[in-house]
């Protein structure tokens, strides 16, 4: 291969280009990126960066002089509109095309929205350019915030917004916040650190629509409830960038379908981040987008699969002052186990916990709420019990 195109050029995109030069790939390497910003580091949008404790300096994900030693045409603010796979080209909604031998597909995923998130006061949090928006806001003065949604990009923004000293109501569909990643009993405690926040927690009520003709005023709920609002903050999942993919052969169910190696159904084209479906599975988490590539650009400059890749689910999150740390593979039939710290009307206690999901007598996953050093040591012991990789035959 002479030429290699990363389409999509954030987190997942640049760890593509550093793994072709690292394994030896010293053809034409293309970067491109929709957005017009070089590489950044998007956990930090919804915390030190929303609240002004950071800047956009602390955000980027690469310097200057690594970025001038990956030797790559950075082709930035430019979306891919098409891939011709006849041809092997990628097409650019600017007219020009990339003609080239390899495809790394990293375009990520998109905040979902819904009906009335047009209107002034009304956010989702996915980019630089969004966080921007939003901070801009909540910096100008005491607002009353409401929060649909509370996974990890809902909570931490209502636990920002709760430290600048915002009226924060967060409105969550299911029972209890996070269930479907930590179970009932734990996800408990994800409500509870709500609570602790000062933070008004609505669950099991959905939204029925947004209020206000030009900017937003309320939030109504399909309880009938009316939860007034001068900002909303849309955090109900994301939907993976595949529409320029259309017609291109690739298959393509809620991200590209891709082999246990990032490898697709077509030559030479490989898929990593929050945009693959890598073994059934499309893991939107940042250490997924950084140790993806490795074995996809294997992949990629071998021809074929030459390594799969099943590594130990992990995620973490910081939501009021606190750690939260999960690894491992959580089965509803598991039994939870506090093994460390306590819970005290259904919060952690001040020093946190270590709990532990057992299967058959054996542990599944662990999680912490800041006890990271004995959760590290049983994430390294998971780890090396799950055998993450495997060589193809």
């Amino acid at each position: 291969m002479r030429t290699v195109t990363v389409v999509g050029a954030s987190l997942a995109g640049l760890y593509a280009a550093r793994e072709l030069r690292a394994q030896g790939f010293d053809g034409r390497v293309v970067l491109v990126g929709d957005e017009p910003h070089p590489p950044y580091d998007r956990p930090p949008l919804s915390k030190g960066f929303l609240t002004g404790r950071s800047g956009e300096e602390h955000l980027a994900l690469a310097d200057a002089e690594e970025i001038a030693a990956l030797d790559a045409e950075w082709l930035l603010g430019t979306r891919a509109r098409g891939l011709d796979t006849r041809c092997r080209t990628v097409l650019l909604d600017d007219g020009r095309t990339v003609s080239c031998d390899g495809v790394v597909i990293a375009t990520g995923a998109s905040a979902r929205r819904f009906r009335g998130c047009e209107r002034a006061g009304v956010h989702t949090l996915r980019s630089l350019d969004d966080a921007r928006a939003l901070r801009a806001e909540l910096l100008a003065g005491p607002r009353r915030v409401v929060v649909i949604g509370a996974g990890f990009i809902g909570a931490e923004t209502a636990s920002s917004c709760a430290g600048l000293g915002h009226e924060v109501t967060v409105v969550e569909a299911a029972p209890l916040p996070l269930i479907p990643q930590l179970g009932p009993r734990m996800a408990a405690l994800c409500a509870a650190l709500h609570r602790r926040g000062g933070v008004d927690l609505v669950t099991g009520a959905g939204v029925a629509a947004l209020r206000g003709t030009v900017a937003v005023t309320a939030v109504e709920l399909t309880d009938g409830r009316l939860l007034p609002a001068d900002v909303v903050i849309v955090g109900i999942g994301t939907i993976p960038n595949t529409g320029w993919l259309a017609g291109s052969k690739l298959a393509l169910r809620d991200g590209v379908l891709c082999d246990g190696g990032g490898v697709t159904e077509l030559p030479r084209v490989v898929a990593v981040g929050d945009v693959a479906r890598v073994g059934g599975i499309r893991a939107e988490h940042w250490t997924s987008a950084t140790e993806q590539p490795r074995v996809a650009v294997r992949n990629l400059l071998a021809g074929r699969t030459a390594e799969t890749v099943r590594p130990l689910p992990y995620f973490w999150s910081d939501q009021y002052g606190a750690r939260i740390q999960f690894a491992g593979r959580r089965a509803d039939t598991d039994t939870v186990r506090v093994v460390e710290g306590a819970i005290t009307d259904g919060a952690p206690d001040e020093g946190g916990l270590l709990a532990v999901y057992e299967r058959e007598g054996r542990t599944a996953a662990v999680l912490s709420v800041d006890r990271p050093r004995p959760f590290a040591r049983v994430r390294r012991e998971l780890a090396g019990g799950a055998g993450a990789r495997e060589a193809a035959a």
